[in-house]
């Protein structure tokens, strides 16, 4: 037996936000042991790791010292803002970085990978352009045209995202933007507005030593740039999947590595159009927790650890629907979950956040039905029920 597929592993996870927590549950239930490591104390994926660590992810000499402190065999980074120079030290002193340090630092930026999608690698996107100050962005979106879409080129969850309709409303999302951004950068970019029909996540698996494979295609929706819902399958047609993943593997095999990556598209009724690209699991994806035979946690750990992906198998209509925070505290309970739970094929997974703000995720619900529309009514109707108090 190979030595890379003897078991257990120690694993550092950079971010330990809902997505960790539940890749720390696959990577448990095969043995592994796990390093939670975030800017904040009781993140969620510290509450079922093996130890934690508070650090910024932002300071080398943070990351450093935790990094020699536990010589894990794998660094799997689930956030942005991270020193994305030292994870190449990290890899060339031999610790395997996911997908690698490269593409990680490709996709930690949004210009960084728009420019190898479009520039280097001929595929179509958005129309775009960058600024650095107020006044860029003005000169910019005259270029671009209204409406338009800013986003910070560093950020999560859409946070500083916000569609421009006017010149009067430039002002308002540049500072929007600015305030949601993460790491020590000040930058932008304007997209041109897609009118699309659908926005879909193809989950897509490269392996080490084996064929990139695909989940089937989920379809979504956003808010504030953040996603509300997710299904699966989605109403897309063959020709549409077979374009999505023939740009999908051409973007990932630029990247190299091995790990799940959650590449976006807009679909309109002529093209299939690349958005962006998290080279980790996403947060639509949290409908494959119901959905799949292997969600997307458990795909993300074997493509890691070279285990084998025998087949993937779609359950049937699916869909996932967040629940929202409403006010600030930090002491929260949540009431309702016995009535969310009360309906066949609905679960729930709340995320044990330790604080609550506006718009904050603090859990998803989970449902099946006879199809996607009757899957997604019931996943709506138990975020409906549940109700986040402050003590």
């Amino acid at each position: 037996m190979s030595d890379s597929l003897k078991l257990p592993k120690k694993i550092m996870l950079l971010g330990s936000g809902e997505l960790g927590k539940e890749f720390v549950i696959a990577a448990q239930r095969l043995g592994n042991y796990i390093i939670a490591v975030d800017r904040y104390e009781n993140a969620p994926a510290m509450q079922v790791a093996d130890c934690s660590e508070v650090i910024s992810m932002l300071s080398a000499d943070d990351l450093e010292r935790v990094v020699t402190k536990h010589q894990p065999d794998f660094i799997i980074p689930e956030i942005e803002a991270i020193r994305t120079e030292k994870l190449l030290e990290f890899e060339q002193r031999g610790i395997t970085v996911i997908p690698t340090a490269m593409a990680t630092n490709y996709t930690m930026n949004r210009d960084r990978i728009r420019e190898l999608a479009h520039q280097q690698l001929g595929i179509r996107t958005a129309n775009y352009a960058y600024a650095t100050s107020l006044d860029e962005f003005i000169q910019v979106s005259q270029t671009i045209g209204f409406p338009n879409v800013v986003k910070p080129v560093m950020s999560s969850s859409g946070k500083g995202q916000s569609v421009v309709n006017s010149c009067e409303e430039v002002e308002q999302a540049w500072n929007y933007a600015i305030a949601g951004s993460r790491g020590d950068t000040q930058k932008i970019i304007v997209e041109e507005f897609i009118n699309f029909e659908l926005e879909i996540t193809l989950l897509t698996i490269k392996q080490w030593n084996a064929p990139t494979i695909f989940c089937p295609a989920i379809g979504h929706r956003q808010e504030r740039g953040d996603y509300q819902e997710s299904w699966q399958p989605t109403a897309i047609s063959e020709q549409q999947v077979k374009e999505a993943e023939a740009i999908a593997q051409k973007v990932t095999d630029a990247l190299g590595g091995a790990g799940i990556f959650g590449v976006e598209f807009f679909v309109t009724k002529d093209e299939v159009i690349f958005s962006e690209l998290s080279p980790r699991p996403h947060d639509t994806g949290m409908v494959t927790l119901i959905s799949q035979n292997l969600n997307e946690f458990e795909l993300h750990l074997r493509a890691i650890l070279g285990l084998p992906i025998p087949k993937i198998e779609q359950l049937g209509a699916s869909a996932s629907a967040v629940i929202l925070a409403q006010d600030n505290s930090d002491s929260i309970f949540f009431a309702g979950v016995a009535e969310a739970l009360s309906e066949p094929d609905v679960d729930l997974r709340l995320f044990g956040k330790p604080d609550s703000r506006p718009f904050r995720r603090m859990g998803v619900a989970l449902a099946k039905g006879n199809n996607v529309q009757e899957a997604r009514e019931k996943a709506n109707r138990a975020v409906s029920q549940i109700k986040i108090l402050s003590e």
